[in-house]
């Protein structure tokens, strides 16, 4: 991989924003989260530079790692699924959670960070073991995620894989119509691969990793099903 500058950072986003907006969004109406999984805080630093300040991250160590190190400004957004125990640790730091699935995982943000801003990740079709619940339960888990104080938002969603561009489209629909039935307004749906589909149908948000920084060196980062697919 390429060193992460602060140049070519904005003339990538230049890029992305150029998609989004040919999407049909408004200009500045799509938050971009800028994924900087696997990379070190000079990725960080370049995103803020370019004029990014929302932060994603999947693991909770890595995050942590880089909070120091972070510039002034910083909105991160934690986008996997943290073990109970580090919760803590995190809940000060974190402006919105992407990938709430659970009860279990609704009760505990609550007890470490109440009234915390919340997505609830729905689960697509893709490899055996993805996280999300799925869109039937979905409305029995925005109420109990409620009723446990937590600030339900909107709806987060990975692009499903394997599948054409049109099946990537329609499944975002879908989810989109989800969230609309629910009353929600934000819609975390996107990643490098998809991002332009995900706008079409109606994301507010966007988590964007090789679209911004390109490819990481292989064996970067924890291995996940969507790090296999080098989604972000």
């Amino acid at each position: 991989m390429s060193a992460v500058t602060v140049a070519t950072v904005a003339e990538r986003l230049a890029g992305v924003r150029d998609r989004i907006e040919r999407a049909g969004a408004r200009p500045g109406s799509v938050t971009v989260v800028a994924v900087t999984k696997g990379l070190g805080p000079q990725a960080v630093e370049a995103a803020v530079g370019a004029g990014l300040v929302d932060i994603g991250e999947n693991y909770a160590q890595e995050m942590l790692a880089k909070l120091s190190a972070a510039p002034p400004g910083v909105r991160w957004h934690f986008l996997g699924q943290p073990q109970s125990n580090k919760l803590a640790h995190l809940a000060p730091h974190v402006r919105l959670w992407h990938g709430l699935d659970s009860e279990e995982h609704a009760l505990a943000l609550a007890r470490r960070s109440p009234s915390a801003s919340v997505l609830v990740q729905v689960r697509t079709p893709g490899p055996p073991g993805r996280h999300g619940v799925s869109p039937d339960l979905a409305p029995a888990l925005v109420e109990r995620a409620r009723a446990a104080g937590l600030d339900v938002r909107g709806l987060m969603a990975v692009g499903p894989r394997p599948a054409t561009r049109a099946e990537v489209r329609r499944c975002f629909g879908e989810v989109a119509r989800l969230a609309a039935a629910l009353g929600l307004g934000e819609l975390s749906m996107g990643m490098s691969a998809d991002f332009d589909l995900a706008v079409a149908e109606g994301a507010t948000i966007v988590r964007l990793g090789t679209a911004l920084f390109g490819p990481r060196p292989p064996g970067v980062g924890v291995v996940t099903d969507e790090a296999k697919l080098g989604c972000y």
